[in-house]
């Protein structure tokens, strides 16, 4: 049994996707097939896991839509994925925030993360 595994060698990341990581909040672009239509599905929320560092690469995302609570798994270098936009950076100290599921509301609020200030000689 010969498998020809050059074309995965071939897989280059995604200049479309920017670096990110659990807590920020992204958009994500991803192409949706309907029998014979296609379409781009946008899909934003809590990044609440990143996993994976090779090409079966994953992260999920999590929103709340109509008070339910929606999770959704991509896989990062998918041709399916075309295009993911951070909204903006997540103050955590956790690789993994399952913790939100059980929050609602306030309680599942995330601080911002701000760039580090330039000393003001630097600028």
């Amino acid at each position: 049994m010969d498998v020809d595994l050059r074309p995965l060698l071939n897989i280059k990341e995604n200049p479309d996707i920017p670096p990110f990581g659990p807590g920020d909040t992204v958009r994500v672009h991803c192409k949706v097939v309907e029998g014979d239509r296609e379409r781009v599905q946008v899909f934003e929320g809590v990044v609440i896991r990143k996993r994976g560092g090779g090409l079966n690469a994953t992260f999920t995302v999590r929103k709340v839509s109509h008070g339910v609570g929606v999770e959704r798994i991509f896989p990062l270098y998918s041709p399916l994925v075309q295009k993911v936009e951070v909204v903006r950076y997540g103050k955590v100290r956790r690789a993994r925030l399952y913790y939100l599921r059980e929050r609602i509301g306030r309680a599942a609020r995330i601080k911002e993360r701000r760039p580090a200030a330039q000393p003001k000689g630097q600028r």
